[in-house]
């Protein structure tokens, strides 16, 4: 079958082209908009051999094929459907409406923090590089690179300011992505930001401990704490919202040309003095108690609260749940200094790699099958899962229990010892560059822990025929056949 009739085949087994409202493409995925997702015929599109697999989320239709050959893909796809072409960021606004509230919610954090993770990942990776240079115990016996090479420590203090400062800053890059969610001025957002974290202001941390030694502005009666909001994560959130909130309602009734000399003064005056004086107060106030409850479960029973964090870990991403887990790690990176459930997660990570290549040895007879295997492995163990869940393991189902089993086993480990990183940082093998290198040994006899169980479960399920799919496809018999067990030997 030629390139153009299997782009023919996968708009017939989405429902046909009335059924495709809007299409866009990432670098590796279709994303449609579908009238109805119950006419797309999902083990027939599975079967094109230009699809790596399918899943839906977030209101779209997602259909994995691979990098390079989406762009074709998606302009024969356009060509044969009429389908209206929308960029990325329109895709998120078409869909943005659909959803029940609690997922809606985490839209928006999830649209607010990714855009921003970079900066944090590469604070995270430069906080690791400082902490091989500054640690006895690494290269050298009871002594640290430094100490040995004293000629490095202007550069390792250099590498540590930077890596603090997306840290220092946190509010500001909040601010800027809020605000670009929202639909305000970033501009604005950034000045605002800039106001949260302001050097006159008594910082977040010193007011910790010491909460006496705060002032106050005096407005008419109204007494204001001079509380800086470092590190802080949904203070900010709710700042900016109020911030472009005004703004857009400003814009109403001030005339166009006088919008430049009123709008932007009034809105920051209006959401300054509400965060400061209310909207702050109560959403820190609340960010902390999310904080030390987290601490205080860890603190409790380390292995139980892992443990139960790392079986849902993997059900979170499917759902993107796991976005709001994000916003406690960077609330504790940037009041703690350190983070507790990334590293714990990050046992999904390999545990979704490790389970597909489980895979690539049991799918014998599929060939597409194994290639996808071998692909999604590589994509997780360098940080990108999806592939790996929605092309293999979510596909056959007995291996994401495995990885959710395996994971919360090896979780529950690496909390129980107490591991921590230093931010969250970038994830598949080169995590361990985010840990502290003093927990490094528990982490990755944790993570060891966690490979071994995911491959023995995902063995074991298989063998036992356990949690396995009803149908599957033989393509070594070139038909589907209906049967117990997934036709994999």
């Amino acid at each position: 079958m030629g390139f153009k009739e299997n782009v023919a085949k996968i708009i017939e087994h989405v429902g046909g082209p009335k059924n495709v409202t809007n299409a866009s493409h990432c670098v590796t995925r279709l994303r449609l908009v579908l009238k109805d997702e119950s006419l797309v015929n999902r083990e027939a599109l599975e079967e094109n051999e230009l699809v790596k697999g399918t899943f839906s989320a977030n209101g779209q239709y997602q259909v994995i094929i691979g990098p390079g050959i989406v762009e074709k893909v998606y302009q024969e796809f356009v060509k044969q459907t009429d389908a209206e072409e929308v960029s990325k960021d329109e895709m998120k606004q078409i869909t943005a409406e659909k959803g029940n509230p609690l997922q809606k919610g985490i839209r928006v954090l999830a649209d607010i923090f990714i855009p921003i993770l970079p900066a944090i990942v590469a604070a995270g990776l430069l906080l690791g590089l400082n902490n091989l240079l500054a640690n006895p115990g690494i290269f050298f016996a009871d002594k640290s690179l430094l100490d040995v090479y004293t000629g490095w420590t202007g550069f390792a203090e250099f590498i540590n300011v930077i890596a603090n400062t997306a840290f220092t800053f946190l509010p500001v890059l909040i601010a800027w992505s809020a605000a670009k969610k929202f639909g305000g001025s970033p501009l604005l957002g950034i000045v605002l930001g800039l106001l949260l974290v302001h050097p006159d202001l008594m910082s977040a941390y010193d007011y910790a401990a010491d909460p006496e030694g705060v002032g106050y502005w005096n407005l008419f009666g109204w007494e204001i704490a001079k509380i800086g909001y470092q590190g802080q994560v949904l203070p900010v959130i709710f700042a900016v919202w109020l911030l472009t909130w005004s703004e857009k309602h400003l814009k109403r009734f001030i005339p166009g040309n006088l919008q430049m000399l009123f709008v932007a003064p009034f809105a920051l005056i209006f959401a300054g003095l509400l965060t400061f004086g209310l909207i702050g107060p109560v959403t820190m106030t609340g960010s902390n108690w999310i904080t030390d409850g987290i601490l205080y479960l860890f603190e409790v029973s380390p292995a139980f609260a892992g443990g139960v964090y790392g079986f849902i870990s993997a059900p979170l991403v499917i759902t993107g749940m796991h976005h709001i887990f994000l916003g406690v790690n960077l609330q504790m990176a940037g009041t703690l200094g350190y983070v507790t459930l990334w590293p714990v997660s990050e046992t999904v990570t390999l545990a979704q790699g490790a389970a597909a290549l489980t895979m690539f040895f049991l799918l014998k007879r599929n060939k597409k099958l194994r290639g996808v295997s071998f692909a999604a492995t590589i994509s997780a163990w360098l940080g990108v899962t999806e592939p790996a869940i929605y092309g293999i393991n979510l596909r056959f189902r007995y291996p994401f229990i495995a990885v959710m089993l395996a994971s919360a086993v090896g979780s529950a480990y690496i909390a129980a010892q107490g591991v921590k990183a230093t931010s969250v940082g970038v994830g598949g093998v080169l995590s361990f560059l985010s840990v502290y290198p003093e927990h490094w040994g528990f982490y990755f006899l944790g993570m060891g822990i966690t490979f071994v169980l995911t491959v023995g479960l995902t063995l074991g399920f298989h063998k036992g025929n356990l949690f396995q799919t009803r149908k599957s496809v033989d393509k070594k018999a070139g038909q589907t056949v209906e049967t117990k067990k997934v036709a994999t030997s």
